[in-house]
């Protein structure tokens, strides 16, 4: 499931990497919780919180559906 959870954030790295930012994974839970860390740009800005739900979240839920939320550390 972790490498699943890797390849996504592969994909949505990208986009945050253009704006001075990234994401680490931090772990993976037995009940399907993705634990991140926005970094970088991501880290302080107020849009955060946004870019997680609808960015990383979204595209994480539609390539693992077994995935149940996804959380800033």
């Amino acid at each position: 499931m972790e490498n699943k959870v890797r390849d996504a954030l592969d994909k949505i790295r990208p986009a945050l990497n253009a704006d001075g930012g990234d994401v680490e994974l931090v772990e993976v839970t037995a009940d399907g919780v993705v634990k991140v860390k926005l970094t970088g740009a991501c880290g302080g800005c107020p849009m955060s919180q946004m870019t997680l739900k609808m960015g990383i979240e979204r595209v994480i839920k539609q390539q693992i559906p077994e995935i149940k939320e996804v959380v800033t550390v």
